[in-house]
């Protein structure tokens, strides 16, 4: 079993408590998202690789090594201010970390998601091009592949379009992007790939792989793993992972973001959350099914 921590919210920035406590218990209970009073137990003796998905290591930092798994780690890390990202950490605080992650689990398992990328008066073609150049030359020497997308329909992107004030993408702006892009990552001896596009870039130099390939996942686990059925997208080729996490549950509040819709749930969900109970967020019910979540 792989677990994904996680693609609905951020566990590390705000839960790592919870996730050190659940490690150490053995186990972890997740409420089904779609039919909330079914709940799987997942036991970490059947966990054969760890995803950790953050915008802020930090809070993970001192308990790395703690951790029999195999680890990858994607952190993101966008150019975007307060007005888009309002609690998301200083990001040459977050660089640090990713170094500091680099020497413990090795370059070739960590991943950089600049991800994703929307045009508006401030945030212009020229802007990406510049803070992705940064990026890459802080990080060079620690890390080998970085991840992009671009901005989708999502519910909160909706929400939010005062504040983000979308441009739409040309081709020219995407060739743009695919050739200044491939060429600051090969200056810095960095692969860069898309995730989940029908517009890969690959004619402009990126490389064509998954954010979790098969073939990586059978490096690190010497098993192999299905095509991920659950994201419901035709360009997505990861392996399947278990998601721990639980939707509207994300501090960062991101306008972007794709699993926070209401910030009044957000700040529900947050009061509901006990550090010590098996699930991230309220504790378990009579009412509930658990069942153990097989390998």
């Amino acid at each position: 079993m792989i677990l994904n921590i996680s693609g609905r919210t951020d566990i590390i920035a705000f839960y790592s408590k919870w996730f050190k406590n659940r490690y150490q218990a053995g186990f972890v209970d997740v409420r089904n998202p779609i039919y909330p009073k079914l709940v799987s137990r997942i036991y970490f003796k059947d966990v054969d690789l760890i995803v950790f998905c953050t915008k802020n290591p930090h809070p993970i930092m001192d308990f790395l090594e703690k951790i029999k798994e195999p680890i990858i780690f994607q952190v993101t890390l966008t150019p975007y201010k307060k007005d888009i990202e309002p609690n998301v950490p200083n990001k040459k605080e977050v660089i640090e970390d990713i170094k500091k992650i680099s020497t413990i689990i090795g370059k070739e398992n960590l991943y950089i998601r600049y991800d994703p990328i929307f045009l508006n008066e401030t945030y212009t073609l020229d802007y990406h091009i510049k803070a992705f150049n940064k990026i890459c030359l802080l990080l060079d020497g620690y890390v080998n592949k970085i991840i992009i997308s671009f901005i989708d329909d999502y519910k909160n992107v909706r929400k939010n379009m005062n504040v983000l004030r979308i441009k739409n993408f040309t081709n020219e702006d995407f060739k743009r992007i695919g050739l200044e892009f491939s060429n600051i990552a090969k200056k810095y001896n960095m692969t860069v790939q898309t995730c989940s596009e029908y517009n890969n870039l690959s004619e402009y130099g990126f490389i064509i792989d998954d954010c979790v390939s098969k073939s990586l996942a059978k490096k690190l686990t010497g098993k192999s793993y299905p095509k991920w059925q659950s994201r419901n997208n035709k360009y997505c080729n990861c392996v399947t992972m278990t998601d721990i996490g639980a939707y509207n549950t994300c501090n960062h509040l991101c306008k972007y973001c794709y699993a926070n819709y209401s910030e009044n749930k957000i700040k529900e969900n947050i009061e509901k959350h006990n550090p010590n109970s098996s699930l991230l967020i309220g504790e378990p019910k009579e009412t509930d099914e658990i069942k153990e979540k097989l390998k």
